[in-house]
């Protein structure tokens, strides 16, 4: 109850704070009023067009990125038992990444870039499932490895493409370095069906994740598919993960903290593990976002960083002294 809270404390405070202010009672009123302007068909005006149509598809946004990251970081480190997987761990970020450099720097309209991305991101993690294939067995070691090798070479194709498009490189790195700021209800509407059916799987197979942990061998003779549920869970965390990079671009640390910080609080047992996970990154991406537009640091990714990086530093540091 504490962290929802604190996640509606800051979809309040995102939605208020801006080069215009607008007091939390006033945020709360245009919210009820655009709710009910949905029904009735009514115009809106004043701060309730700058809460409607500017700030509150962002912070919308920000709130299932959030929440795409944190449990899809969640799910890698299960399904690898890997405590640094991250939801880019198969090369999703670098084919996104890709997929925007050849839109960008084509010159393609705006709106096809997204698309171009999420082609590219879903490419890479078919691409990286094809090369650790063994058989019908997916070993985790294979899946790593070819997720760092396909990752690495899309990143060479990037700075390829980067060096030769130099006017369109600034464009590039604001997208490497991720952006909540173009978003709007249509990219809401577009990513949100990948990422309630991608988190929703994940979360149905919480409890077979919790068995995974035992070891492979274990959840077999309990009764567990092993790869049947380890391909499950890639498939579904990797959707979810390249509509969210294709739409607000790469976003770092997200989904590697936010797992350790609530397995630090709630416990280790995917049931509460995921959601609660959900709700913190959530949170956590949507003030991170308020910071990026009201200081100098202007990109989200920069933000998150900055915030990630020494928290988990700390976290090495804790584990060592244990």
């Amino acid at each position: 109850m504490a962290l929802l809270a604190v996640l509606l404390a800051s979809i309040v405070l995102a939605v208020g704070l801006g080069s215009v202010f607008i007091p939390p009672s006033e945020v709360l009123g245009a919210l009820w009023r655009g709710l009910l302007s949905l029904g009735s068909g009514a115009e809106l005006s004043g701060n309730d067009i700058i809460v409607w149509q500017i700030r509150l598809p962002r912070v919308v946004m920000g709130l299932i990125v959030g929440a795409c990251l944190s449990v899809c970081g969640a799910a890698f480190q299960g399904v690898f038992r890997n405590p640094l997987a991250d939801p880019y761990l198969l090369g999703v970020a670098s084919g996104g990444a890709l997929g925007a450099t050849v839109g960008i720097v084509a010159g393609w309209p705006r709106s096809s870039i997204p698309l171009s991305a999420l082609a590219f991101a879903l490419a890479a993690v078919g691409t990286t499932l094809a090369l650790s294939r063994e058989g019908r067995r997916f070993p985790p070691t294979r899946l790593i490895l070819a997720g760092v090798v396909v990752g690495s070479v899309l990143s060479a194709f990037t700075t390829f493409l980067i060096l030769r498009g130099e006017d369109r490189a600034r464009q590039v790195l604001a997208y490497t370095l991720g952006d909540l700021g173009f978003s709007g209800w249509r990219d809401v509407v577009t990513v949100l069906p990948y990422a309630v059916i991608g988190c929703g799987v994940l979360m149905a197979l919480a409890r077979a994740l919790d068995t995974l942990q035992l070891g492979d061998l274990t959840a077999r003779s309990l009764g567990v598919p092993v790869e049947r549920l380890r391909l499950l869970v890639v498939l579904a965390a990797s959707a979810a993960t390249a509509a969210a990079v294709a739409y607000v671009g790469i976003i770092g640390f997200v989904g590697l903290v936010v797992p350790h910080l609530v397995r630090l609080v709630w416990g280790a047992g995917h049931r509460v593990l995921l959601p609660v996970s959900a709700v913190a990154g959530a949170a956590l991406l949507v003030l991170a976002d308020l910071l990026s537009r009201t200081t100098i640091l202007s990109q989200v990714g920069v933000v998150t960083t900055l915030l990630g990086g020494p928290f988990f530093l700390w976290l090495l540091a804790r584990g060592r002294s244990d």
